[in-house]
This record gives C-alpha cells, sequence and structure tokens, in this order.
C-alpha cells in the first residue's frame, strides 16, 4: 500500500481510539484530565503499531517475500531514488536541444522501473543489473555530460567527447529499455497465454455454434 494512504488508514483508526478511550478513562473510571490523556495517547499509539504491523505483514504474504529481503530491496530502494534524483537533476541542466527525447526517454524508463520495483518489491530481483549497473553508468555519464556542456567555451576535444557520450547515451538508453522489458517480462508472457486461452475458447464456442458451416469450411 501507499505509505501515505498507510498513515491515512492508521489515523482514521487509531484517532477515534484514541478519544473512545478518553472518555472512558474520565467519565466511567472517574480519571483526571491528564492520566486520561495519557491512556488515550497510548490507546492510539498502540492501535497505531498494531496496524502497522498487520499491514506489514500482509504486504510481504501478497508479495511472497520476508521481512529480511524486505530490508534489502528497500535499501536498494531509497539509494536508487537518490540516483534518480540526481539524474533528473544533471538531464534537465543539459541544454542542448538536439538530445532533448533522449532525455526525457532515459527519465521516464528508470523512473517507471522504481515505481514499479516499489509497488511490488520482488520485482527487483528481475531488476537487479539495472540497480547495481545500468543506473550508476547512466548517472556518472550525465553528470560529465552536463559538465561539460555547461563550459562557455568548448575546445575540438570537448565538442567531440559530447558527441561521443550522446552516443553511448543511445545505446544506455536502449540497455535501460531492455531492462524495463526484462522487468514486464513475465506480465507479458501472462497476458500472451491469456490471449491464447480467450482465442481458443472464442474457436471452440464458434464450433459449438456452427458445426456443419466449420466442418465444410475443414473440407
Amino acid at each position: 500500500m501507499n505509505p501515505f494512504l498507510s498513515f491515512l488508514l492508521r489515523t482514521f483508526v487509531a484517532v477515534p481510539i484514541s478519544m473512545l478511550t478518553w472518555l472512558l478513562c474520565f467519565f466511567p473510571f472517574g480519571l483526571t484530565f491528564w492520566p486520561a490523556t495519557a491512556f488515550a495517547i497510548a490507546g492510539g499509539a498502540l492501535t497505531n503499531g498494531i496496524l502497522s504491523m498487520l499491514m506489514n505483514k500482509h504486504f510481504l504474504n501478497k508479495h511472497q517475500i520476508s521481512r529480511k529481503e524486505y530490508r534489502y530491496i528497500k535499501k536498494n530502494l531509497v539509494e536508487a531514488k537518490q540516483k534518480i534524483n540526481r539524474l533528473n537533476k544533471n538531464l534537465f541542466t543539459i541544454r542542448d536541444l538536439s538530445s532533448v527525447k533522449q532525455r526525457i526517454d532515459i527519465l521516464r524508463i528508470t523512473k517507471k522501473i522504481q515505481k514499479m520495483t516499489m509497488k511490488e518489491p520482488k520485482r527487483f530481483y528481475r531488476a537487479e543489473k539495472f540497480y547495481f549497473s545500468h543506473l550508476d553508468s547512466v548517472v556518472e555519464l550525465t553528470e560529465k555530460y552536463s559538465f561539460i556542456s555547461s563550459q562557455p567555451k568548448k575546445s575540438m576535444e570537448m565538442g567531440q567527447s559530447l558527441i561521443e557520450t550522446r552516443h553511448t547515451l543511445d545505446e544506455l538508453t536502449k540497455v535501460l529499455e531492455e531492462d524495463l522489458y526484462h522487468v514486464i517480462s513475465n506480465d507479458v508472457d501472462n497476458l500472451n497465454f491469456e490471449i491464447d486461452v480467450a482465442k481458443n475458447s472464442i474457436n471452440l464456442q464458434k464450433d459449438s455454434k456452427f458445426p456443419e458451416e466449420n466442418r465444410w469450411l475443414k473440407k
């Protein structure tokens, strides 16, 4: 679940329980204001903690990963987010109009992979090359490209380096596209399977409705 939505749900449950706890402590049990408030806060905190544990357990069971695995994946996703922020900053400081589409594609693909992995952590294992190699390469390359392209005067050698960097970024974009495809490859296979099943069902239905006509066509 989205962390913000999870927080809202826990708050939506915990706040009424805190209020109910305060009312029970203050009126039926006759506690004074501050002790009742302390119990109310404790009740709300306990409710929030229990709900958080239950939500985390449900999330881990749903995605079939252990708590240790999730900590490892989450750590890498946090680091990747920082790298993608750097990448975003690098790409938008480059003023070269000819590479606008290339930069948009790079950012779109990297954010797409990150977003899918955050939503479904198990996809991380299908994107390890992206997280441990390709993302680092594209961040470092765009940082150097941004630095060189920002210089007021460029030598012939610098100009050649910029051209080579653009070509390398073209190749890296293709590599990132392959990373994205690899992350969703199971979904593509499942979709193709469902299409085959649907087509088979349609053909069987046609055969059952028009058996004589189909027999004639096969002849």
